[in-house]
């Protein structure tokens, strides 16, 4: 219960903070590329459930719907601000309106892809798929997108058991230092 106030408060102190940012951001998308400035996906959230996440849209419409690290060439379907959205992290904000919906949490397990079937599956068997995805985690600060699957989930697993709101503060630190510093994000 404390960890939802915890999120409702801080992502609408975020979204105030970041009203003029965002639409910032929206007008460039935009402007710098055809299509709309928000690309919606399925993902896998609390208890498997299924719901429908936001980001800034960094591809060129008619990407193959996988996680990125599985394109052949990932570099040739970025938007010409892309790029540097996805190295700032920028292209996360719209989250925000996930956790205020309640759909994540600032802190969990990154939402997995509804077809990243292994990593549906493992969270399963470990018990992982009880936490609300967060738009950080452990995982996130320990490696992000460089881990392989099997590492993520222990992780996610050590979050599970560890999880309490100094926990959840020491993460959102560590991972605005990560992304200030840029380490572990695919391009």
């Amino acid at each position: 219960m404390m960890k939802r106030v915890f999120d409702v408060l801080l992502s609408l102190s975020a979204l105030a903070l970041l009203l003029v940012p965002l639409l910032l951001i929206a007008l460039v998308v935009r402007v710098s590329s055809r299509g709309p400035v928000l690309y919606w996906s399925d993902r896998v959230g609390r208890d498997n459930a299924l719901f429908r996440m936001s980001k800034f849209r960094t591809m060129q419409v008619g990407t193959p719907t996988v996680a990125t690290h599985l394109l052949e060439d990932p570099a040739r379907y970025l938007t010409p601000v892309g790029a540097f959205l996805r190295r700032s992290s920028l292209d996360e904000l719209p989250q925000l309106w996930s956790i205020l919906k309640g759909d994540m949490s600032f802190v969990g397990p990154r939402p997995a892809l509804y077809n990243q079937h292994d990593l549906i599956e493992l969270r399963t068997r470990c018990g992982v798929q009880r936490l609300r995805p967060g738009l950080t985690g452990w995982a996130q600060v320990n490696g992000r997108d460089e881990l392989p699957i099997p590492q993520k989930v222990e992780l996610d697993l050590a979050y599970l058991r560890r999880q309490s709101l100094s926990f959840d503060a020491r993460i959102i630190l560590l991972t605005a230092l990560r992304v200030l510093q840029r380490d572990g994000v695919s391009h």
